[in-house]
């Protein structure tokens, strides 16, 4: 291609960058497909490995509840990472801030795998789980929001949306991977969660193996991520001298408002995600005798991975048809259809309906599932464009990802630990209803918020403010 053939081109798309947009697509999927992979594999052994092997206790109930106590962790320390990850992306820019998010993930999760258990170590097991734990966190706290921002700062005039959904999609690629991966040594190495055997193959080493397999697959996302170029919107704002000393402190002065809102409209999205891939997988599983429903491991995983194709599926169609209608009247229907799914769970779920061991009714919960995962693909797919679009160019890496992470200890940290401790005290009915509030505080959150899809991003702020903030 001719340089005036090129840079008609650029005038035309408005990305003014010389990567193509194939691996622009890419280099934004890729990233966040290894960042979830990361956390999922985390999460699947929370539920399934770390109570038996890092948190021995009198009972079942009692471990389980401690791990996903470990699991929370993470999300305390996202905030974190989109503080110390912000300042970098709206001081130095996307691609370095990008290429050290996805390094202390990748490293933080190979070193679970490398770590002895409670029975080798003691408490320094657990201990050691939980900083490592921490440092998933930091990582996960500044990688969305990259990504997402290198997908919108590049995207077509018109498209942001559609351009924006590709990070989302790394949410369910990770947790294909993840939770595939572990289904197959499962698989192979014949365990059985409802009757797990301390000196089998699996829980001796083979739950490692998807923890370690993660440096194969950075170091991909680090190859494909060295070969970038800034966004162009940045590089305008940068020769425009609108960058700031101190990201956190403008963002606070300026957009503390696109703060609160940018938090609650990723609550509901939170809340359903971690109720359908954690609490649920607890639920299912769960002893019997505990009130939970006793499937096996590996039938209802499978019934997860099916259903999580309908996420998928359903992340595209979330940008096309909020670049079509707009941002603010899509999620609005969506988060209404999730507010009044959280009133049927207890039709879907009650042991008395569903059944429970083998006698479960898996059609049921499939459909449950399907239900729950195609909402979730509509509500999150548009998320990556929504909240850097509430953001000035200069605090944009910033402000999207402190909205989005401290979301996630509003609406995921807790989840699989309420909604456990909601079963085990009130009964399943009041986990839809924890969703139900949630949803409630999304479309409040929705209501007050302006309209983004045809914003420009180059000119999102108010000129005198941004003015004042920059001297």
């Amino acid at each position: 291609m001719s340089t005036t053939t090129r840079e008609a081109d650029e005038a035309a798309t408005g990305t003014g960058t010389h990567v193509p947009r194939s691996r622009i697509i890419f280099a934004s999927l890729v990233g966040t497909s290894i960042e979830f992979y990361d956390f999922y594999v985390y999460a699947t052994a929370a539920i399934s490995v770390f109570p038996l092997l890092f948190f021995p206790a009198a009972d079942a109930s009692g471990a389980l509840l401690a791990s996903l106590a470990t699991f929370g962790v993470a999300f305390i320390a996202r905030p974190v990472g989109s503080v110390v990850f912000g300042h970098f992306g709206d001081r130095l820019g996307r691609k370095a801030t990008l290429l050290g998010s996805l390094l202390t993930m990748g490293i933080a999760t190979v070193l679970i795998g490398l770590l002895p258990t409670y029975h080798q170590i003691g408490l320094w097991a657990p201990a050691m789980l939980a900083i490592m734990r921490f440092c998933q966190g930091l990582g996960l706290g500044g990688e969305w929001s990259g990504a997402a921002l290198l997908a919108t700062e590049t995207a077509e005039k018109g498209k942001r949306a559609r351009a924006a959904m590709w990070p989302q999609l790394g949410a369910p690629i990770g947790f294909l991977f993840a939770n595939g991966f572990f289904l197959l040594l499962t698989i192979w190495m014949g365990h059985d969660s409802t009757d797990p055997q301390h000196d089998g193959t699996f829980l001796t080493w083979g739950w490692r193996v998807p923890f370690l397999a993660s440096a194969v697959i950075v170091a991909l996302g680090v190859y494909v991520r060295v070969k970038l170029e800034e966004t162009p919107v940045f590089a305008r704002a940068v020769a425009r001298g609108e960058k700031v000393k101190t990201p956190l402190k403008a963002v606070l002065q300026t957009s503390w408002r696109q703060l609160i809102q940018g938090t609650f409209i990723m609550l509901a999205t939170y809340t359903l995600f971690y109720l359908f891939t954690t609490w649920i997988l607890s639920y299912a599983i769960g002893a019997t005798e505990n009130g939970m429903l006793g499937i096996g491991y590996r039938q209802f995983l499978v019934l997860q991975l099916i259903a999580i194709l309908f996420f998928a599926a359903m992340t595209p169609v979330s940008g096309a048809l909020a670049d079509r209608f707009g941002r603010k009247p899509f999620l609005i229907v969506v988060t209404a259809l999730i507010l009044l799914f959280g009133f049927t769970f207890n039709a879907f779920l009650a042991p008395e309906t569903m059944g429970t061991g083998d006698g479960a009714n898996l059609g049921l919960m499939l459909v449950f599932l399907i239900i729950g995962m195609t909402l979730m693909g509509l509500t999150f797919g548009v998320q990556s464009a929504i909240l850097p679009e509430l953001f000035p160019t200069n605090v944009r890496y910033t402000g999207s990802a402190i909205a989005y992470n401290f979301s996630s200890i509003l609406g995921a940290a807790v989840a699989p630990f309420v909604a456990a401790w909601l079963v085990q005290n009130y009964g399943v009915a009041w986990v839809g209803v924890y969703l139900a509030s949630m949803a409630l505080l999304t479309l409040l959150s929705l209501f007050s918020t302006k309209e983004t899809r045809d914003l420009d991003l180059d000119t999102l702020s108010d000129a005198p403010e941004a003015e004042r903030v920059t001297a």
